[in-house]
């Protein structure tokens, strides 16, 4: 079978596959951690999978999308799915549920907070929205670690109770408002420098309850790194500019394009076609896509070549 032999070459890396029929037709969409690894798990044991073993049997070409992180993969197969459902998905647009993180660094309650929904609301002055992500419940992780190494809603100008109590604690001041503020912003718009900081604190953090036996606590900790990792890995097929924008790549006779519409990376077609033929589709690729699709075309090249289907042999004579 084509499908089978072809995927011990896929990239171990993060990204979306798609199943066809000899007919052409799409008969599964799905995302994985590993490519290989996934695609491969078809035709062994499928576990909890079985459902799908008549699906199996009707694979003929698989095609592939690289993508820059596991995050990444989830949007673009939750954007794939919500605008078409092949017959052997069940779930359009897959279980994570759609969130955003609220920066608020005014004087009378600085802090993060987790809000559902794209982010696109309009925000009051001093309010920042970064997103959108997929999951709450990692991003109220991630939420969680970043306060706990630069603890912004300890830092109100007014701060009674508990909040003045550990604010003291913690050697908090509202005249660090605006630095804690800054480093998390950093963060959440993916600086490497400011998340390698928080990755050392964090780390920090949690050797040091390791150290002391505090196991449960070092956990949690390393649930917060995690998560971190995750809304700060690469994402771009998703975003909440709103943008549109005709992706393509080619290579060796294949042309792969994307549709990125309302800022959803949500269409992606492939074929055979010349160079000449690709080329306005080449012409109108946003510089900022060309890597991503260069690379995907690529792949898709070697892939294609090898499920082509033998020619039948000539008769002699």
């Amino acid at each position: 079978m084509h499908g089978q032999a072809v995927a011990p070459r896929l990239p171990a890396g993060p990204g979306v596959y798609r199943f066809r029929n000899a007919a052409g037709r799409v008969l599964y969409v799905g995302r994985a951690v590993s490519l290989r690894r996934r695609v491969t798990s078809y035709w062994d044991d499928l576990g909890d999978r079985q459902h799908l073993a008549r699906m199996v049997t009707q694979i003929d070409r698989v095609e592939v999308v690289v993508c820059g992180s596991e995050h990444e993969a989830a949007w673009l197969e939750r954007n794939l799915l919500e605008r078409s459902l092949p017959r052997w998905n069940r779930t359009p647009g897959g279980q994570e549920v759609v969130v955003c993180v609220r920066l608020d660094q005014s004087a009378r309650s600085p802090g993060l907070t987790v809000i559902h929904g794209d982010g696109q609301r309009p925000t009051p002055d001093l309010v920042r929205t970064f997103g959108p992500y997929l999951g709450g419940a990692r991003v109220r992780l991630a939420v969680a670690g970043l306060h706990r190494v630069f603890p912004l809603a300890y830092a109100p100008d007014a701060a009674t109770g508990s909040v003045r109590d550990f604010g003291r604690e913690r050697g908090v001041r509202p005249a660090d408002r605006d630095v804690l503020a800054t480093r998390i912003a950093a963060v959440l718009d993916r600086d490497p420098d400011a998340v390698a900081l928080a990755r050392e604190l964090l780390t920090a953090r949690r050797d040091a309850a390791s150290g002391v036996q505090a196991y449960e606590s070092a956990g949690r900790i390393q649930a917060e790194l995690t998560a971190l990792d995750w809304v700060t890995s690469a994402q771009r097929v998703t975003s909440a500019a709103g943008e549109n924008a005709d992706v393509a790549g080619w290579a060796d006779g294949v042309l792969v394009r994307f549709e990125v519409r309302d800022g959803r990376l949500n269409g992606w077609r492939q074929g055979p076609r010349s160079r000449a033929q690709a080329g306005p589709w080449l012409a109108r690729t946003p510089p900022a896509w060309r890597e991503f699709a260069s690379q995907n075309a690529m792949l898709a090249a070697v892939l294609s070549a090898g499920q082509q289907r033998p020619e039948p042999a000539r008769r002699a004579g």
